[in-house]
C-alpha cells in the first residue's frame, strides 16, 4: 500500500471512529432526579460501592448516565424555577445534557391527573394559551440567564387524556394542540435548538399512541420527538418490551420523528431482572439508530418507599442496585 492509500484508509478509520463516538455520545443515558433535593434536604445521602458519601450526580456520571430529567411545577416550593435550576447546575457540572419536564400543575400532571394551576384555576382557554407560553418561557429563560443549556423540553407530562382539565382535555383535539403549541413556540423562543417532546404513558400501547398522535397532528399541533413511559412488570418485561419496540419503530415510520424512552423502572427489589429489561430496552432503542434518542430511569436515587415508591435503583443503603449496569 503507498503512502497515499495508507493516509486515506487511516482517515476513513478516523472519520468511522469520530462517527461512532458521536453517535454514543448524542446517545441520552438518562436519570429523572426531580425528588434529589427533596430526599438530600429530608437528611438523605447516597453512597459508592465502598460506602463513601458521594454527590449522587457523580455517581451517575460514573454510571455513564449523560442526561438528567428534571420536573417543573407552577406553584412555589420544590421542582419550582428556583429548585430545578439548583439540580440543573449540578447536572451541568457533571457535563450532564438536561431535559426540562414542564407538567403545567402545582403538582403531578399524569393520565389521570392534569389538575390547572391553583393561579391558572379560573382562566379562559385563551388566558391558559398565555399562561402556558408565559410560565415556559420565563422557567426557560431563567434557566438559560443562569448558564444552563436546556437540549429537550417536554410540553406536559403523560399527557394521554390531555392537561389543563377540563379546557385541555383530549375530547377537543383542537384545544389541545393549541395548548401544545403555545409551549412549543415557547421553548424555541428561549431554545432554538432544543427538542420538544410530547410524553405519553404505556409506551406498549400502539393504539393508544396511534390515537393521539393522529388527534393532535390532525389538530395541527408541532413536537420533534415523541417520548414514551415504560413500566413492565417484571413477571412479563420480555412482552413488554417487544410490544413498545413495536410501536417505537411505528411511530418512527408513521410520523416521520424520532422516539425516546423519557421514564423506565421497575420495583427496586428486582434489581437483576430489571437490569435485563433495561439491557434489552437500550438495545431495541439504539436499534432505531438516529431515530431513538435515549432512555431516562426515573428516580433511580429513589430511597425504598420514599414517598411511597418502590420502583427506584437504590437499596437500603443508599447504594445504586445493578439495575443501572446497562447503561
Amino acid at each position: 500500500m503507498n503512502f497515499k492509500k495508507m493516509l486515506a484508509a487511516f482517515c476513513g478509520m478516523a472519520l468511522t471512529l469520530a462517527a461512532s463516538t458521536a453517535s454514543a455520545q448524542s446517545f441520552a443515558n438518562g436519570a429523572d432526579v426531580g425528588w434529589v433535593s427533596q430526599q438530600e434536604s429530608a437528611g438523605y445521602a447516597f453512597y459508592n460501592s465502598s460506602g463513601v458519601k458521594t454527590d449522587p450526580f457523580v455517581l451517575l456520571k460514573n454510571l455513564n448516565i449523560n442526561a438528567i430529567r428534571l420536573r417543573v411545577w407552577v406553584k412555589p416550593g420544590w421542582n419550582d424555577g428556583a429548585d430545578v435550576l439548583y439540580k440543573a447546575k449540578r447536572a451541568a457540572a457533571q457535563g450532564q445534557r438536561i431535559m426540562i419536564d414542564f407538567h403545567y400543575s402545582d403538582s403531578w400532571a399524569d393520565p389521570g391527573q392534569q389538575t390547572k394551576p391553583s393561579a391558572w384555576a379560573n382562566h379562559t382557554l385563551a388566558q391558559l394559551n398565555n399562561d402556558v407560553y408565559s410560565h415556559t418561557q420565563g422557567t426557560l429563560n431563567y434557566l438559560k440567564s443562569n448558564g444552563i443549556n436546556v437540549e429537550w423540553v417536554q410540553v406536559g407530562n403523560e399527557i394521554n387524556s390531555g392537561m389543563l382539565w377540563p379546557e385541555g382535555k383530549t375530547t377537543s383535539f383542537a384545544n389541545l394542540a393549541g395548548l401544545i403549541n403555545s409551549g412549543y413556540n415557547a421553548t424555541k423562543a428561549v431554545y432554538p435548538n432544543a427538542k420538544v417532546i410530547l410524553h405519553l404513558a404505556n409506551g406498549y400501547d400502539n393504539a393508544v399512541f396511534r390515537w393521539f398522535f393522529d388527534g393532535v397532528k390532525g389538530a395541527g399541533a408541532k413536537w420533534d420527538v415523541i417520548g414514551m413511559s415504560h413500566y413492565p412488570p417484571p413477571a412479563d418485561w420480555t412482552n413488554y418490551n417487544n410490544r413498545i419496540s413495536i410501536n417505537m419503530k411505528d411511530m418512527v415510520a408513521r410520523y416521520a420523528k424520532p422516539v425516546m424512552v423519557t421514564e423506565v423502572g421497575m420495583d427496586w427489589t428486582q434489581a437483576a431482572t430489571s437490569k435485563a429489561m433495561v439491557a434489552d430496552l437500550l438495545t431495541k432503542t439504539k436499534a432505531l439508530g438516529s431515530n431513538g434518542l435515549g432512555v431516562f430511569y426515573w428516580e433511580p436515587q429513589a430511597y425504598p418507599s420514599w414517598q411511597g415508591y418502590t420502583f427506584g435503583a437504590l437499596d437500603g443503603s443508599g447504594k445504586f442496585t445493578i439495575a443501572l449496569d446497562p447503561f
